[in-house]
This record gives structure tokens, sequence and C-alpha cells, in this order.
């Protein structure tokens, strides 16, 4: 699929079949996943995909995952930032001149940006695969059960999880916000030289 066209088709999916995925294509999903930007190439991101019987734990004991319709999906990716990754990463010998080994330098949280980005190549592929997927929030209160439910260590947090799947319905789900809300006008959000 042409670039141009996985960009357009991307959506968010909230209806699955129950056809599994492919491991080929969960592996290039992955593949393409690890391949995000990484601010000082710290590599501070961790995946955990989901199937099979640990997507039903997920299932059963953390019912606040998602809504009724996106658990039917046969997999679930949750992707994970680790700030203390980074911290370490831009204390080391090449990067400490940027001050940026504590937390308190940092503009804004690479960490969760880097992640969010790796997410967002995770959407992208699985339209290029022909898979329907949702992002989805999670519960904070719950990240430490999540972690020792799947033995995730601490210094990781998940940014949210994705559901991977054959899309049960064509177009944009019921109850999405985009059958309520007008896409904003490009000139509304892109402005060139000056915002005004």
């Amino acid at each position: 699929m042409e670039f141009q066209d996985v960009v357009r088709r991307r959506r968010m999916v909230r209806k699955f079949t129950d056809e599994p995925v492919s491991d080929e294509s969960l592996q290039r999903i992955m593949r393409n996943a690890v391949r995000g930007p990484s601010a000082g190439f710290s590599q501070g991101q961790g995946f955990l995909v989901l199937r099979g019987e640990p997507l039903q734990r997920l299932a059963e004991k953390f019912e606040w995952w998602s809504g009724d319709d996106a658990k039917t999906a046969p997999v679930v990716v949750i992707p994970f930032s680790a700030k203390d990754i980074y911290l370490d990463r831009y204390s080391q010998a090449d990067k400490s001149w940027t001050g940026l080994g504590s937390e308190d330098h940092w503009p804004v949280p690479y960490w969760d940006i880097d992640t969010g980005m790796a997410a967002l190549l995770i959407l992208q592929t699985a339209v290029d695969e022909g898979l329907g997927a949702v992002f989805f929030g999670t519960n904070k209160d719950e990240w430490p059960a999540l972690r020792a439910e799947f033995g995730v260590p601490d210094i990781y947090a998940p940014i949210g999880m994705i559901a991977i799947g054959h899309p049960a319905e064509e177009g944009v789900s019921e109850g999405a916000s985009p059958l309520t809300r007008m896409r904003k006008r490009f000139d509304e959000m892109v402005h060139w030289g000056q915002w005004q």
C-alpha cells in the first residue's frame, strides 16, 4: 500500500472479527514499532504483545482496559516508556553536556513522545497489513497490578494500549467522535511563517 493511502485510511477500529492476526503481520508491526525516533538513541521503550491466554488474563483481571468492542481483538500491544533509561542515557559522557540527566531539565517528556511515535507506527503498519487497530488509555491506578501480572519492571509506564485485528465493519465505528465532530480545516491547524 502507498504511504499516503496508509495515512488516509488510518482510523480507530473498535470492532473486530475473530480471525487471528498472522505471525508474519505481527512481526512486521512490531519490527516497525522499534524503528521509531528515540532521543539520544536512548531506546527507552518496551512493548508487551498479548494474545491467547495472556490476553484472556488481561480481559479477566483488568476489566477497565477497554470497551466491550475492542475486547474482541485477537491482539493487544501495550507500549511502555521508561523515563529512567532516558535520564541515564543523558547522564553519559557524550550527552552530559546537555544537562538532561535530570528530569527537571527536559522541556517535555520525550520518553512518552517517542513511545507515542512508536504507537503511531503500530497503527500505521496495521493499516498497511490490512488490519484495524485502536489506541486507548489505561487506568494509572492499575499500573502496579498490570506490571505485576505480566512481569514488567517498575521503570516502565504504559502510555496506552493498542487493540489489533481484522475490522468487523467498514467506515467509522458507531459512537466514534468523527461522527459527531467535523475535522478542522487545514488552515485552522497549519500556520505558515506566523500563527496569525
